[in-house]
């Protein structure tokens, strides 16, 4: 399957997962790359991604799958999507690859945190996540379900990066189950709520296999 890398940042990160498909199909046309589609009345191309990022994050991680209709040149690929992608979404590298997305389990973040109002050291947001337990209230669809996330942390570690801001860098479970940045910082909010910022954003760095390689 080809598959290209690419990173979603600045302004782009206000662009939906469902604009995203589309901007991604209008890239491949104008670049004059033909994407193989579904037969039937209302065709759609074959095109695939991991884990759709939320509105407002940021990444240097994504990850999108296609079938081209014809030949083409993936080491051009990326030169020829730049030129016509919008600000903020850079295509890094293009390539063929067999491995499914199923088998991304972790993933690599980082939430920049601030403080208006309060400080507290980058040491005291590690002793929480440290605790044995974390259980919080999740809500799905259909209830609100108490979770431990704890076993959903491989790594975190925190430190001050300037005044009221702390960097918080985590490697956390992707899928089945997953946890989201946000869900990471809402344990604060329901645990510790002195510790919660007043505002954060976050950024997707890498994604891995359950044996903590690099997934491509």
């Amino acid at each position: 399957m080809n598959r290209i890398l690419f990173s979603k940042t600045g302004r782009a990160v206000f662009i939906s997962h469902l604009d995203l498909m589309r901007t991604m199909q209008r890239a491949f046309i104008r670049a004059d790359v033909k994407i193989r589609h579904t037969e039937g009345f209302n065709p759609h191309p074959y095109m695939n991604f991991a884990l759709p990022l939320g509105v407002g994050v940021e990444s240097e991680c994504e990850l999108m799958e296609f079938e081209l209709d014809g030949q083409t040149d993936l080491a051009a690929l990326p030169a020829r999507l730049n030129a016509v992608m919008p600000e903020g979404i850079r295509v890094r590298e293009a390539y063929t690859s067999d491995l499914k997305f199923k088998y991304i389990k972790w993933l690599d973040m980082e939430a920049h945190l601030f403080y208006y109002n309060k400080v507290h050291p980058a040491s005291e947001l590690e002793t929480f996540f440290a605790s044995r337990e974390l259980v919080i209230e999740k809500r799905t669809k259909r209830q609100t379900v108490s979770v431990d996330i704890k076993p959903l942390i491989a790594s975190l570690s925190a430190r001050d990066a300037g005044p009221g801001e702390v960097l918080l860098t985590a490697r956390l479970s992707a899928q089945e189950p997953a946890l989201s940045p946000a869900q990471l910082i809402s344990a604060a909010e329901q645990l510790e709520p002195s510790l919660a910022p007043d505002f954060a954003k976050y950024k997707r760095l890498n994604v891995f296999d359950k044996d903590m390689n690099v997934f491509r």
